[in-house]
């Protein structure tokens, strides 16, 4: 977050003596490449004229997003072990440039340390913001058009590393989406770009959806808790279906209905490359749920797909389950409709679906008139019972944990074929219901995963070392 008296500053050069809105942090999540997460901000000094500014450490360790979302860091280089990079000194110049401000040595020499005193250095309010535009962090700061001009031509000149840009919150309307638009139209080194909580509506789902179907690099984007409706959602899938690199799409609490969910059905039925759709929140109905359901029949790529806070009832979840039955290619691991309350009968069907795909986790809100007695003993803790089944309980007979020596390590190694301490998710979940030591349900199954997941995607067994 930046300090008070920068935010100030700079509402003041830009004539908003208002606050910026707040974004929301979601990201339960897959990633699909590494990258090291670190977290920067900006802290006040105990002078009211100070800017201070300080950022924690860099790890050395290599990590990923968990559970597919956002916990990110707004900028990001490929070169993961620098903490400030060439891309973020070119766009502090760039912006001194554009805002015809001196840029200030001293904060470009001290970029790569853990904090720095920038008082008395006669920043002003430009200077100030050309500060705060080149700073990790430059979501939730409300840049504007000023701020999208800048961040655009540095884009088009296609001189930095830089690889990931968040940019939520940032009340970005349509002319901003046509700059950033044109800008990723040429520069194909973003890989991941986060526009959520802006102010988009159609008029930019068209400008990105002209960018979508050009663009050969981006692979991650988030464009959640915008304005996109029903045209806007169709300009969006319109450049989807032609384009061949995006793996994550998150287009959650927009509010594009059935006619949007309809054109999401063709980009599904056509794509190769999309792993990820998040479309939660956009009063998509049974009527939407039929015609992603027969997408889902030939989907070969899509792992997971979150539906959650739709309208759709038991029927448009039936419609949904057998539709990836019916697909013995189908990819997916995980469908979110966790505001659908179910009947026993729906659980009958899906362990008839999870039969076929054993990897796939459904997740729905409760199922109608069961005793809460037998839902709790459903969800008995998976870890007690394979513990169990390290002495000589449920599953391992004493002899057999006597002569392997089995533990809890030993135990989910096996699992895995090459003994490695590492499973996908889906793979994870399979090997688990297909085991005949330990008799594990779903909902314990989603409990482990939960446990062990310590990257988006995949389960990791080192806690038990």
């Amino acid at each position: 977050m930046l300090l008070k008296e920068a935010r100030k500053r700079w509402q003041e050069a830009d004539g908003n003596p208002q606050e910026s809105s707040g974004t929301m942090d979601s990201d339960s999540q897959l990633e699909l490449e590494p990258q090291e997460e670190t977290e920067n901000a900006l802290v006040t000094h105990s002078s009211d004229e100070a800017l201070y500014c300080e950022a924690d450490a860099p790890s050395t360790m290599e990590k990923e997003k968990t559970a597919w979302e956002n916990s990110e860091t707004d900028l990001e280089t490929e070169d993961d072990e620098k903490l400030y990079t060439t891309g973020q000194r070119e766009l502090y110049l760039e912006a001194c440039k554009l805002l015809g401000v001196v840029p200030v040595s001293y904060f470009l020499r001290n970029m790569e340390e853990p904090y720095m005193n920038l008082n008395h250095h006669g920043l002003g309010p430009k200077g100030t913001k050309a500060i705060a535009i080149a700073l990790v962090n430059i979501s939730d700061n409300d840049l504007g058009l000023e701020g999208a001009k800048i961040i655009s031509d540095f884009l088009q000149r296609n001189i930095s590393s830089l690889w990931k840009l968040k940019l939520s919150g940032n009340n970005f309307k349509e002319e901003s989406a046509a700059l950033l638009s044109q800008a990723l139209s040429s520069n194909y080194q973003i890989k991941k770009m986060n526009l959520s909580h802006n102010q988009l509506s159609d008029t930019g789902g068209e400008q990105l959806g002209q960018m979508l179907a050009i663009n050969v690099g981006l692979q991650t984007l988030n464009l959640s808790w915008n304005h996109f409706h029903i045209r806007g959602a169709v300009a969006l899938c319109n450049g989807l279906r032609m384009n061949v690199t995006l793996k994550k799409l998150d287009l959650s609490m927009n509010g594009f209905g059935n006619e949007g969910a309809m054109a999401l059905s063709e980009v599904l039925r056509l794509s190769s490359c999309l792993v990820y759709l998040d479309i939660s929140g956009n009063d998509i109905g049974n009527e939407g749920a039929s015609k992603l359901s027969r997408a889902l029949e030939y989907n070969e790529s899509l792992r997971v797909l979150k539906l959650f806070l739709n309208p759709i009832s038991m029927d448009g979840a039936v419609l949904l389950i057998m539709s990836i039955k019916k697909n013995p290619k189908s990819r997916l691991e995980e469908l979110d409709i966790s505001n659908v309350l179910v009947t026993e009968q729906f659980t009958k069907m899906l362990e008839g679906v999870y039969a076929v795909h054993p990897q796939l986790d459904v997740l729905y809100k409760a199922v109608q008139g069961l005793a809460e007695k037998k839902a709790l003993f459903l969800c008995k803790n998976p870890m007690k019972l394979i513990q169990s089944c390290d002495t000589r309980v449920s599953g391992f007979s004493q002899s057999y944990a006597d002569t392997n020596n089995i533990t809890m390590l030993d135990f989910f190694k096996s699992l895995n074929p090459t003994g490695a301490m590492e499973m996908t998710v889906g793979d994870f979940r399979k090997a688990l219901l297909q085991q005949n030591k330990v008799r594990l349900n779903h909902c314990q199954i989603r409990d482990l995963v939960k446990r062990l997941q310590q990257k988006a995607g995949t389960v990791n067994f080192s806690f038990f070392k």
